[in-house]
């Protein structure tokens, strides 16, 4: 387990914004490690995991593009039914809500995947998953 930074974006929902954004933290040499994008209510919000939070910033603002960030859980775990509902179970036992979660699995059967969990209290979090 890992403490990493997920960036947030949150953003009128119209056609073209999302490859704004991508298009520019690519423009910057940033690389997408993980995304999730949804809209509630006419608005978007885009999460992002990225190899270099400081330059996505930076890259984000210099492009007008306002951008918060705050701190996440990236659990790499065995890929097979019933993980993730394990590690549910551990976070609500410990009476942690989940902010935020979307995961990433590789191709094929087997192997490990990778989640991305937003919590309120990361610390918490941490002891409670061991």
């Amino acid at each position: 387990m890992a403490r990493i930074t997920q960036l947030t974006v949150s953003t009128p929902s119209r056609p073209g914004v999302l490859a704004r954004i991508c298009s520019t933290l690519a423009g910057a040499g940033v690389n997408l490690s993980g995304i999730c994008a949804a809209e509630v209510g006419g608005r978007g919000k885009i999460r992002m995991v990225v190899s270099d939070p400081g330059k996505a910033k930076k890259a984000l603002a210099d492009a007008k593009i306002r951008s918060g960030e705050e701190p996440a859980l990236l659990l790499t775990l065995e890929d097979r039914p019933g993980t993730v509902a394990q590690i549910a179970q551990r976070l609500a036992a410990a009476r942690i809500n989940i902010k935020c979660a979307y995961a990433t699995t590789p191709a094929g059967a087997g192997g490990s995947a990778q989640i991305v969990v937003v919590v309120a209290n990361p610390d918490k979090a941490e002891r409670a998953l061991g």
